[in-house]
């Protein structure tokens, strides 16, 4: 039966005031719908930004450990609603029950890391040069954060978020995806069972269309935290500019593994199946472009047109899957398209799973092992599907250049079991996020996380550095001697 989730608002649960909803739909289907959500208008936006503002000094109010205790006790409630949680992400996104299971898992941790953070110091003496003075540097919370998050990690993008946000102590509006916002939803409700005040989180259901510049324009907001594409990305940056609004923005990535002649090749074939062809490629951190030295060109080309050949595609609670459908039937003919562009430009097929009996109905891509000159646009642009494009280089240094050669720089990573040359590449690349003999995905909660050039912005998430982002910092001198 569908499920109907309402919008968190001031503590309390609402539908749209025009009773119109947003239909959420299982990819894996021919349109079955598994659940809807309000579907708010501009002009309803305003409403929810005056809760958040209610709630922004009861909370910041109720002191960083209890605030922790919170976080701690919502994340015990995510854990507890595992099965539930995982079954609600494959119906909505599709993922593969596995998938879905670490995500759940994930999400969890970060509740966990920064409930926990909030015992440690936020502030630090400062000497002063003045008799009897002593100086301090306090951190504080911004005031409202506006959190927009997608649809591929539709319930770890909003807790990556909303744990640092929460635990700094601001108030935040939650505007999830439109084409998987019921865990999101969800997630509130757990943290409302948890303990938050009335008005620390509010949640916004809407087409970003329709609501999103609403949203980004209320003076009330301190910042905004995107994650998403690279050009509504770059279009927010121009819009908060010089407004003193707060920016983050974690956008696409077009990621490189490079594999040299000395490389683990068991290792590489295992680890970069995995990074391109996982949740059906639908990552910021996919491996999307191989790119491998020529003395092992042929044996690990060899070894990938296999293991994709192999690949099991269907429904994501099917048995046996390993990769299951695209977002959307949208996102399918977009992704099918541009291999085609890609194959006309010069690109060739080395390996193209077969869809099953299972997969013929929905939102389903064959994954796809290119062979790509470096100016077909496929090598360039990001496709957010299971596709993998190949590249053969003479050297390492040749690599670092191919790895260089894109406007995004989230994520790359090396295969080798030369020291000095993991830290040639280290040095060379221009990536937010480096691995050697690992994924491009895959980082833990505390691990700062951001790219460079149009992959991010200054700001990491993750980690302790998430929490710059959402506080700021309070200068204070004291005088004792009157």
């Amino acid at each position: 039966m569908p499920i109907t989730l309402k919008n968190l608002v001031a503590g309390e649960y609402i539908e749209s005031p025009d009773g119109e909803w947003i239909e959420v739909t299982d990819p894996a289907t021919d349109g079955r719908v598994v659940g809807r959500v309000p579907a708010l208008k501009a002009r309803h936006v305003a409403a929810v930004f005056d809760a958040a503002a209610n709630g922004a000094a009861a909370w910041r109010a109720v002191g960083a450990i209890e605030r922790g205790r919170v976080l701690l006790r919502g994340a015990a409630l995510i854990r507890e609603a595992a099965a539930e949680l995982t079954s609600l992400i494959v119906s909505e996104m599709g993922k593969t029950r596995a998938e879905a299971a670490g995500e759940v898992a994930k999400s969890a941790e970060f509740f966990e890391f920064f409930g926990a953070l909030t015992r440690l110091a936020y502030g630090e003496l400062l000497p002063d040069a003045r008799p009897g003075t002593f100086a301090q540097q306090l951190r504080e919370p911004l005031g409202i954060v506006l959190l927009v998050t997608p649809w591929n990690d539709p319930l770890l993008t909003p807790a990556r978020k909303l744990a640092p946000a929460l635990a700094a102590g601001n108030a935040v509006v939650l505007k999830p995806a439109s084409e998987a916002p019921l865990i999101a939803l969800r997630l509130a409700e757990l943290l409302d069972s948890a303990g938050l005040t009335a008005g620390a989180l509010n949640t916004l259901t809407g087409r970003g269309s329709v609501i999103g510049d609403a949203a980004v324009s209320d003076p009330r907001v301190r910042a905004v935290s995107f994650t998403g594409s690279t050009p509504v990305g770059l279009a927010l940056q121009k819009t908060l500019a010089g407004t003193g609004v707060r920016v983050q923005t974690e956008m696409g990535g077009k990621n490189a593994a490079v594999v040299l002649d000395d490389a683990d090749l068991d290792l590489a074939e295992s680890v970069i199946m995995a990074g391109a062809f996982a949740q059906a490629g639908q990552r910021c951190t996919a491996t999307s472009r191989l790119i491998v030295q020529r003395g092992v060109a042929d044996e690990l080309s060899a070894r990938l047109r296999a293991a994709v050949a192999a690949l099991r595609v269907g429904p994501g609670d099917a048995d046996g899957v390993d990769v299951g459908p695209v977002v959307s039937t949208a996102a399918r003919d977009d992704i099918r398209s541009r291999v085609a562009d890609a194959l006309e430009n010069g690109a060739e097929v080395l390996a193209r799973a077969e869809l099953g009996a299972s997969a013929q109905v929905g939102a389903f891509v064959e994954p796809t092992l290119l062979r790509t000159p470096p100016d077909n646009p496929i090598w360039r642009e990001e496709v957010f599907g299971p596709v993998l494009g190949m590249l053969v280089v003479d050297d390492l240094e040749e690599a670092i250049a191919e790895v260089n050669a894109s406007s995004y720089g989230l994520a790359s990573s090396v295969f080798t079991r030369d020291l000095g040359s993991a830290y040639r590449f280290i040095d060379g690349v221009e990536t937010g996020q480096v691995a050697v003999n690992q994924p491009t995905s895959g980082w833990d909660v505390h691990q700062p996380f951001g790219g460079f050039k149009e992959s991010g912005s200054p700001f990491k998430e993750q980690g302790t550095e998430a929490v710059r982002f959402y506080t700021r910092v309070k200068t204070v001198a004291i005088r004792t001697q009157l």
